[in-house]
């Protein structure tokens, strides 16, 4: 089945294009089957490259997904147009005031890790997202940031600077191999990983509703289970598409900020040469294992969730 997407969203056309299933809501709403309905909260400043790496990932599984695009009421995007905004997001606010609940919802990174939580200009609203979800959405997927500002609301887990950026492809390992969100994974395989503050799997460990999925002896935790509020975390990045580690990295050179060629990324590390995409088999498998997850174990009757 496909993903549900407006027909004028630039993704409808871009993931068409990549093979994608994906039916407008017109055509949706011709089919007796009560899709999924999956939010997506984004943090990021390329809204529409998020929601297409996303998108993709959640759009791949054998089941009808009805995508909402949800921003952060007070906090204007100052890279994406006024009029993509207006047309294809709600306001936290107007999503909450609407009662409606969600069978999953993905919570992005954003790019204010040397901010401490609460620093944060919207912390007080997010804060109220994270507490929304344990009544209103069934499972929620915090990436990068978002994952790290959960475990610190919900268990007072700090988040750690780096005395420099983790940037490049890491090898990780299955920590947990019977976990049904790693079906089908690989004991060892890489994730492109860019970020300056990192969570420790010693305080991790020390909270009893935690479990690591996976781990790299290198860049350290990557995905954990909280099944007290029915959340994964992920600090790495699955979503990214083959280039975006070399926009970042490129972005930083062209600005004349300090960085290190992403490791084990380019073929010998040379940044002349096109990046190999190693991640997309497995960024599909954990994506397509947590869509399976929740079809499994959500109520049919979506106003059940939470209750």
């Amino acid at each position: 089945m496909p993903i549900t997407l407006p027909s004028d969203l630039p993704a409808f056309d871009t993931l068409t294009n990549e093979g994608v299933m994906v039916m407008g809501h017109d055509d949706a709403a011709k089919q007796d089957i009560r899709p999924l309905r999956i939010g997506l909260l984004n943090l990021m400043p390329k809204k529409i490259q998020t929601e297409t790496q996303f998108a993709r990932l959640i759009g791949a599984t054998p089941l009808q997904i009805d995508l909402q695009l949800i921003r952060m009421t007070e906090h204007q995007s100052k890279t994406t147009s006024a009029a993509h905004m207006d047309a294809f997001y709600r306001s936290f606010a107007e999503v909450e005031g609407t009662g409606e609940k969600f069978d999953g919802l993905i919570i992005t990174g954003a790019p204010i890790e040397h901010l401490d939580f609460e620093d944060v200009t919207y912390w007080d609203e997010i804060a109220r997202v994270f507490d929304w979800t344990q009544t209103h959405v069934h499972s929620t997927f915090g990436v990068c940031w978002g994952g790290m500002a959960m475990m610190y609301h919900f268990h007072q887990l700090p988040k750690h600077i780096l005395p420099h950026k983790a940037f490049g492809c890491f090898r990780h390992e299955t920590v947990e191999k019977q976990s049904p969100y790693l079906r089908g994974f690989s004991d060892d395989f890489v994730i492109p990983v860019s970020r300056w503050t990192e969570m420790r799997d010693a305080e991790i460990a020390e909270r009893s509703a935690l479990r690591t999925l996976l781990s790299s002896p290198d860049v350290g935790p990557c995905l954990v289970e909280d099944t007290a509020h029915r959340a994964l975390y992920i600090f790495n990045h699955f979503e990214y598409d083959s280039g975006t580690l070399k926009e970042e990295y490129d972005r930083d050179v062209a600005s004349g900020t300090p960085i290190n060629v992403p490791q084990n990324y380019y073929p010998q590390d040379d940044p002349t040469k096109e990046p190999t995409n190693r991640w997309r088999s497995h960024a599909h498998l954990l994506y397509g294992n947590w869509i399976n997850q929740i079809y499994q174990t959500t109520p049919f009757r979506i106003e059940t969730i939470g209750s």
